[in-house]
């Protein structure tokens, strides 16, 4: 499998069926400009093609793990439509995308975890933490709905009151209480991180390949029951892009500062 026409995301192959998929470049944060969105959806089609991989990891290169969606792209989306429609289908495609890979996904976060990037990391077969990782879904502080995986999966993983209680008051989680309460599988500190993803991913590797993924082909149809409740949550997501809330969003955030939300209609 040929992954040169990738520019943002960085495959690597590791060793005998084990490849690494970097986002972003060192030193700095990955951000979900465009065209990064757009390839970490399609990635995932690749990799389930490709004949020699059994297991992929994925982590941030620098900083950290991902920085969120460029607020280029974000503004684009208040009142433009074609690029709205584009995005509802990438991050659809993303979640959708991973669901059905049938190989193998590790996730090996450091550092901030947000937008995309926590898609990524959070629908990841295995995902790991770095104790002092930092793990935001900041949806509703932008003012829109917690649409591109949040109804599918932190349910499933955390609960239903700790899922209502961080995607609603957007506060971080880090580490090693994501992994306490079970939103990812294991935690380390950042030093032993990479080692610790590969170390899995050898395990893995070398086991039988057919019984690992019928395995997470059951498992994942519980993600695919939450199908509807997903669906929907995006496309609310995308209807709150052309609301007075997200302009109030991206303004406070741009300004870095607490945003003071418009009030809500009087027939909502």
């Amino acid at each position: 499998m040929d992954y040169s026409q990738y520019k943002d995301l960085k495959v690597r192959r590791l060793e005998a069926g084990i490849v690494e998929i970097v986002m972003g470049e060192e030193g700095k944060l990955a951000v979900a400009t465009a065209n990064a969105h757009g390839e970490m959806a399609r990635i995932w089609l690749d990799i389930d093609r490709d004949p020699e991989v059994r297991v992929a990891i994925l982590r941030g290169a620098g900083k950290g793990f991902s920085a969120g969606g460029d607020l280029a792209m974000v503004e684009q989306m208040t009142h433009d439509f074609a690029v709205r429609a584009r995005v509802w289908r990438e991050a659809r495609d993303l979640v959708y995308n991973m669901i059905n890979c049938s190989k193998i996904i590790i996730s090996a976060m450091h550092g901030p975890a947000v937008g995309a990037g926590l898609v990524a990391g959070l629908l990841a077969d295995i995902s790991i933490a770095a104790k002092n990782a930092r793990l935001i879904d900041g949806h509703t502080r932008l003012g829109v709905a917690a649409g591109d995986h949040a109804a599918i999966v932190w349910p499933i993983l955390c609960g239903m009151a700790k899922a209502k209680y961080y995607l609603l008051t957007c506060e971080q989680i880090s580490g090693e209480e994501a992994e306490r309460i079970g939103l990812v599988s294991l935690t380390c500190e950042e030093a032993e991180l990479q080692a610790k993803a590969l170390e899995v991913a050898r395990k893995l590797a070398a086991g039988a390949q057919t019984a690992l993924r019928w395995t997470k082909y059951s498992l994942n149809n519980w993600l695919r029951m939450a199908g509807p409740a997903f669906d929907a949550s995006l496309a609310l997501e995308m209807l709150g892009f052309i609301g007075p809330e997200v302009k109030e969003g991206i303004a406070s955030h741009r300004e870095k500062r607490k945003p003071s939300f418009p009030p809500e209609p009087k027939d909502f």
